[in-house]
C-alpha cells in the first residue's frame, strides 16, 4: 500500500512540475533580419514572474523612470490636441541584455503616442539578464508608458 502512495505522489509531483514549466514558457516567432527571405524562427521566452532572477534596468526602477521621463518627447500633434494616454508595451530582454521584439499590446488610442513609447523603449540601455537556475534566459516584460499634460 505504501508503494502505491509513493507512486501516486511521484506521478502527481512530476505532472505538476511539467505543468509549471510549460506555464512559464512562451514561444515567440521573430523575423531574422539577416536572412535573405526574412524567414521567422521560434524562440523560447519566459514570463517575467516565472524566472528565478528577473531582468532589471541598470540602476533599478527609479533609474528607469528617470530615463523614461528624460527620453520621452511628447508628439507635437498629440500635445496641441491635448491627447493623453497610457501605452502598454511588451518587449523581450535577451540573454545578452538587449531589448527586442518591442510591441504595443494596449494602445493609448493615438498612433503617435504608441510610436513614441516604442521609441523610448528601443533607446533603453542593456538590462541585467533574467536567469533560471543560473542559466541566462530570454524574458518577456510588460511596461506602461504614460503621457500626461
Amino acid at each position: 500500500m505504501m508503494k502505491f502512495y509513493r507512486l501516486v505522489l511521484t506521478l502527481v509531483l512530476l505532472l505538476g512540475a511539467s505543468t509549471v514549466a510549460n506555464a512559464q514558457l512562451r514561444d515567440v516567432t521573430t523575423c531574422n533580419p539577416l536572412s535573405p527571405n526574412k524567414s521567422g524562427y521560434n524562440m523560447v521566452v519566459y514570463e517575467y514572474e516565472s524566472v528565478d532572477i528577473r531582468p532589471q534596468f541598470p540602476g533599478g526602477e527609479r533609474s528607469m523612470i528617470n530615463f523614461i521621463n528624460e527620453t520621452r518627447e511628447y508628439p507635437y500633434n498629440a500635445y496641441h490636441r491635448h491627447i493623453q494616454g497610457r501605452v502598454l508595451c511588451s518587449f523581450v530582454v535577451g540573454t545578452d541584455g538587449k531589448l527586442f521584439n518591442i510591441q504595443v499590446i494596449r494602445s493609448s488610442g493615438d498612433e503617435t503616442l504608441d510610436r513614441e513609447a516604442m521609441r523610448v523603449i528601443s533607446k533603453m540601455p542593456r538590462w541585467s539578464v533574467g536567469k533560471i537556475e543560473n542559466t541566462k534566459v530570454n524574458v518577456r516584460c510588460i511596461l506602461p508608458i504614460a503621457f500626461r499634460l
